[in-house]
C-alpha cells in the first residue's frame, strides 16, 4: 500500500484544523440552555466532555473528536486520532467504556487505506479498556477520522477544567511543539527525529498519566489540543484567580525552537494568539517560546492542577512514564491577565 496517499488529501491536519475559539464561542452563544439537574457538565464551561448523572454514584461522559490526517501512515493516523478522542474521558476523570467510529473517506480510493485507519483506531480503544461498537461513514474527498466515546465517572470525582485552588501547581504531561514539527516535517523542514518524537507523544494515551494523578489531590484537569497550551490553560482560569507560568520549565520538542525562530509556524497558532492576546501577559519571554506556547497540539498532554504539597511527588511519579512531564506554573491571586508568563 502506498501510504503517501494520505499526504495528498489535506494541507491542514490534526487539531490544527479546529475552528478558532472566538468563532466557536460566538456560534454557541445563542444555543438555548438545557435546565436538567442531571446535566452536570454541558458546553457552557468549554470543558472536555459532557457529563450526565444516571444515578447517585454513576454518571456518563460523552465526547467526540475527529480531524483530517497529519501523518502519512493511515494506521498511525488511526491511532493518533483515537488517542486524541479518548483523551477527553481521562481529562474528565473517567474510564473509557465504548466508542463509535466517525469516518469521512473518498469512495473512489483504496479501501485498504481506510482499513488501516480503522485498525489503528480499534487498537487504541482496546488499549484504553473500551469496546468499539460500530460507527458512521460518509463519502468525502478529504479523509477524516475520529471517535465518539462514552465513559463513566462517579459524580463526586468529575474533573472539571476550572476548579483550580490558590496555591495549586500546574503540571503538563507531554512536551509541546507537535503542531510546528508535524507541519514542518510535511514540508521537508523538520528532522525525522523530531517527527518521531511528535508521533510518540501523539499516539500515547493520557490514561497512564491520569491513573497516576488520580492518586493525588488534583483539583482540575484538561488536555492540550488545538487551542494550544495557553488556550487550554486559559479555560482553567476563573475570575477568582490567575495562573502564573514559568516558561523556562515548559518542555518541548527541541527542534520546535528553531522552527519558531524561522517562523515555520502554523495558522492555528496565530489564531490562538489572536484570541488570547488580551488574556495573556508576557514578561521577558523569547518570541520563539511564545510561539511554542500558542502552538496547536494534536493528542497533547494533560494540564493538571494539583495541591502544592503533592506536586513534587506527583511529578516524580509521572516521570517514571516514557514521556517527560514538567511543573509549569502556579495558581495565584487574581492579576491583570488570566495568565502571566515569565521568561
Amino acid at each position: 500500500m502506498d501510504t503517501r496517499k494520505l499526504n495528498k488529501f489535506t494541507a491542514c491536519g490534526g487539531c490544527i484544523a479546529k475552528l478558532p475559539q472566538g468563532l466557536l464561542k460566538d456560534a454557541v452563544a445563542n444555543i438555548p440552555a438545557f435546565n436538567d439537574p442531571d446535566l452536570l457538565v454541558g458546553f457552557d464551561t468549554s470543558d472536555d466532555g459532557a457529563v450526565y448523572r444516571l444515578q447517585d454514584d454513576l454518571a456518563v461522559i460523552q465526547t467526540l473528536d475527529f480531524f483530517p490526517p497529519m501523518v502519512n501512515d493511515p494506521y498511525l493516523f488511526g491511532k493518533i486520532a483515537a488517542a486524541n478522542a479518548l483523551s477527553d474521558i481521562y481529562a474528565m476523570g473517567g474510564q473509557v467504556k465504548t466508542a463509535l467510529n466517525i469516518v469521512c473517506f473518498p469512495e473512489n480510493e483504496d479501501p485498504a487505506i481506510l482499513g488501516e485507519i480503522l485498525r489503528g483506531g480499534a487498537e487504541k480503544v482496546k488499549e484504553a479498556g473500551g469496546v468499539l461498537c460500530g460507527g458512521h461513514s460518509i463519502n468525502d474527498k478529504e479523509p477524516k477520522y475520529g471517535l465518539s466515546v462514552t465513559g463513566v465517572v462517579h459524580p463526586d470525582r468529575i474533573m472539571h477544567n476550572n476548579r483550580c485552588q490558590l496555591g495549586d501547581r500546574i503540571l503538563l504531561t507531554k512536551p509541546l511543539g507537535v503542531g510546528m514539527v508535524t507541519s514542518s516535517y510535511k514540508a521537508g523542514a523538520a528532522s525525522r527525529e523530531s517527527y518521531e518524537q511528535a508521533v510518540d507523544g501523539m499516539q500515547t494515551l493520557n490514561k497512564y498519566a491520569f491513573d497516576i494523578a488520580a492518586r493525588y489531590r488534583i483539583h482540575s484537569c484538561t488536555d492540550v489540543t488545538g487551542f494550544g497550551f495557553l488556550g487550554h490553560l486559559n479555560e482553567m482560569v476563573t475570575s477568582n484567580y490567575s495562573i502564573r507560568v514559568d516558561s523556562r520549565q515548559v518542555l518541548y520538542i527541541p527542534e520546535a525552537w528553531r522552527l519558531a525562530e524561522e517562523f515555520l509556524i502554523t495558522g492555528g497558532g496565530q489564531k490562538n494568539r489572536s484570541f488570547l492576546q488580551a488574556k495573556v501577559g508576557f514578561y521577558n519571554v523569547p518570541p520563539a517560546m511564545e510561539e511554542i506556547l500558542f502552538d496547536p497540539q494534536t493528542s497533547g498532554g494533560l494540564l493538571i492542577s494539583v495541591a502544592a504539597d503533592d506536586a513534587a511527588a506527583l511529578l516524580e511519579e509521572l516521570n517514571t512514564l516514557t514521556l517527560a512531564s514538567c511543573m509549569v506554573g502556579e495558581v495565584v491571586e487574581r492579576a491583570d491577565h488570566n495568565i502571566v508568563v515569565d521568561g
